[in-house]
């Protein structure tokens, strides 16, 4: 019986970096500048984005501990093999899988409202409506051409799938460190005041500057997750790399991704007057354009969000379907989506069931996946916690003690565990209302209708 091909080794820390922070930052610094700006001003804004990054530095830390001595695609599967029993394991595999799958339709509904930014043609040709949304041919197709090429570059192998995406992410930081310096030289302190949204016409009061920051703090987290992904490349390192690479482009990741986000936060209100963009609803190339007077700047920013968008969804479609292999080769799911290419030595079966089924996604546009994308942000934090209480369970079992990696697993259980509680806990301001507690249960009922079904048929 001849052996399974395994998946190829071809990535460094380059790659993995270019993955963690790419699939971290996509295209909200652009289109959501002004709600940031609306909920805690730009001190509240950049404060919380620092507060965030400090508090799941712990978080990456204790990922960086478990990858050093299991690599493996499944991650959280198999950090919790041998802690929790074989259901709890499939179920953080599950979370995660909608935490990464579901950002790839909505990154592919999203291409079209990019390009629909600076082409006004995108608006043509209406088909139908969802949610109030009307749904265009041209962005469908915009959307649909990138999963056919996403799908494609990732079934032929990973060494495109990764120069695509240090191409796509290099690329944007290139053009964001241009843009920004120029937004420095060109700016007014006066136009940061009031510092926070909520303290006053003065900027000062620590009620409304705290209301400002916890505002902040609530949306925080979905634009921070995805340095994880670093990890559901582990298997496909290059030989003789040193595991300890997968923690160091983690926390990598995380520092740059809160550190851009603060960037971005200070230098728009920099630049302009940020309650003047908040009540124009200006988005960052607009608030260049009408800082600077030009057109093309604005085009250049609109082109850095395009490669953002890119390697945010290149990057969450390779955490899906390595989710979706690991599963599968574990025994968890069919058999036939843990299958290798034998070949190009990709996850073949996985990639084209996450192509397809991000296609069909797209046909029902963002008013629909909104509700799903807010029950991705519950279930990445969720994989979190299962990783943390691994992470514990190991460390408690182990020969040697290991107090430093014992309180980090502590810390990380606890921030996960608050934001779970920020998102589950009724009375929060931004936790879930009926409709995204159904579409969470819908997806825990199908993950154990599947479950169930696969162990019948086995």
């Amino acid at each position: 019986m001849t052996s399974q091909p395994s998946l190829r080794r071809t990535l460094s820390s380059i790659e993995y970096f270019a993955f963690g922070f790419g699939s971290m930052v996509g295209v909200a610094w652009v289109v959501l500048i002004d709600d940031w700006l609306a909920r805690g001003g730009p001190a509240g804004g950049m404060l919380a984005f620092l507060l965030g990054g400090l508090a799941l530095l712990p978080v990456a830390l204790t990922y960086g501990r478990l990858a050093r001595v299991v690599q493996d695609a499944g991650a959280e599967v198999a950090y919790t093999e041998g802690v929790f029993p074989p259901s709890l394991s499939y179920a953080a595999g599950w979370m995660m899988v909608l935490a990464y799958g579901i950002v790839c339709p909505w990154e592919a509904v999203a291409i079209g409202n990019l390009l629909a930014r600076a082409l006004p043609g995108m608006n043509q040709i209406p088909l139908y409506v969802v949610g109030g949304k009307t749904i265009f041919l041209p962005r469908l197709l915009a959307g649909l051409g990138l999963v056919t090429f996403l799908g494609a570059l990732n079934y032929r192998g990973m060494q495109f799938s990764s120069r695509f995406q240090n191409l796509a992410t290099y690329g944007m930081l290139a053009l964001f460190l241009g843009f920004t310096t120029l937004g420095l030289f060109r700016g007014e302190a006066r136009n940061l005041q009031p510092l926070f949204a909520h303290a006053g016409p003065a900027g000062t009061g620590l009620a409304g500057a705290g209301l400002s920051i916890l505002l902040m703090l609530q949306v925080m987290p979905y634009f921070m997750t995805g340095f994880e992904t670093v990890v559901k490349g582990s298997e496909e390192a290059k030989e003789g790399y040193d595991p300890r690479g997968f923690g160091r482009s983690m926390v990598l990741s995380l520092g740059a991704g809160a550190l851009f986000y603060t960037l971005v936060i200070f230098v728009v209100a920099w630049i302009v007057p940020w309650r003047d963009l908040v009540a124009g609803k200006f988005g960052t190339e607009q608030a260049f354009q009408r800082a600077f007077g030009s057109r093309l700047l604005a085009q250049v920013i609109l082109f850095a969000a395009l490669l953002s968008l890119l390697k945010v969804f290149n990057a969450m479609f390779v955490a899906a379907t390595r989710l979706v292999y690991a599963l599968g080769h574990k025994g968890m799911v069919h058999a036939a989506m843990g299958t290798v290419h034998p070949r190009y030595r990709t996850p073949s079966a996985a990639v084209l069931l996450v192509a397809g089924l991000t296609g069909l996604a797209s046909f029902l546009g963002d008013a629909a996946l909104i509700p799903i994308i807010d029950v991705g942000s519950l279930a990445v934090t969720l994989g979190w916690q299962a990783a943390s209480l691994a992470a514990l369970g190991r460390l408690r079992r182990a020969a040697t003690p290991d107090p430093t990696g014992l309180a980090l697993a502590g810390l990380s259980a606890v921030v996960s565990l608050a934001l779970i509680a920020m998102k589950a806990l009724p009375g929060i301001p931004g936790s879930f209302t009926r409709t995204e507690w159904t579409a969470f249960g819908a997806w825990v009922a199908l993950g154990a209708l599947l479950w169930t079904g696969w162990r019948k048929a086995r």
